[in-house]
């Protein structure tokens, strides 16, 4: 059975949503973040960074929430999270997946220290960019990748979840705030939203 380390209001609720839209058993192992429980050698050696959420499965460990997204998609392919090998979905799925870590997080990092980077140098361009590409692609809906939902939504998902309703890091905008409530209407949400509140 999978281990899902994490703890409330990071990073987790990516992964623990995705567990639970699996379907899939699960262990959750919280790890006490306030007390410096991911600093401890034995979980340094799943994530050396020393930062939540990390999976363990049987002899695999991994770390970070997209690529979480990614591996447990995979492993449970009839979850459906995931276009196929070969789909031409896949190209787009996997853009996505990587935007919100690649994109979302700098961007949101830039806005909240209001730190000027040059647009040419930064990684993700420049937030107001980001964000603008971002409202392009889900004015489209209902999900990421049009009518299918997949882990890619959970990983954009969260991370607009966390930005613009819990920290109000980021400005709504009326496609935001729609996406938003559909994410919000999934019941694997609802019950990850649950666990992390204890």
């Amino acid at each position: 059975m999978m281990k899902l380390y994490w703890a409330p209001r990071t990073r987790s609720f990516t992964a623990l949503w995705l567990m639970e839209e699996t379907g899939q058993p699960y262990e959750r192992v919280l790890t006490d973040i306030a007390t410096g429980a991911q600093k401890a050698p034995g979980y340094l050696a799943i994530n050396p960074m020393g930062k939540v959420p990390a999976l363990g499965d049987g002899d695999a460990s991994l770390a970070e929430a997209a690529a979480i997204c990614a591996y447990v998609a995979e492993r449970y392919p009839q979850a459906g999270l995931a276009p196929p090998l070969g789909d031409p979905a896949r190209a787009k799925y996997l853009y996505w997946l990587f935007f919100s870590p690649g994109c979302i997080e700098p961007a949101i990092v830039q806005l909240a220290t209001k730190i000027e980077m040059n647009p040419v140098a930064a990684g993700w361009g420049e937030a107001q960019r980001v964000f603008d590409v971002l409202d392009t692609a889900l004015e489209k809906g209902p999900w990421i990748l049009g009518q299918t939902f997949s882990a890619a939504d959970i990983v954009i998902g969260s991370g607009l979840h966390f930005a613009v309703r819990m920290f109000k890091m980021v400005p709504s905008r009326p496609s935001f705030d729609a996406y938003l409530n559909r994410c919000a209407a999934r019941p694997a949400f609802q019950r990850a939203e649950k666990i992390a509140a204890g």
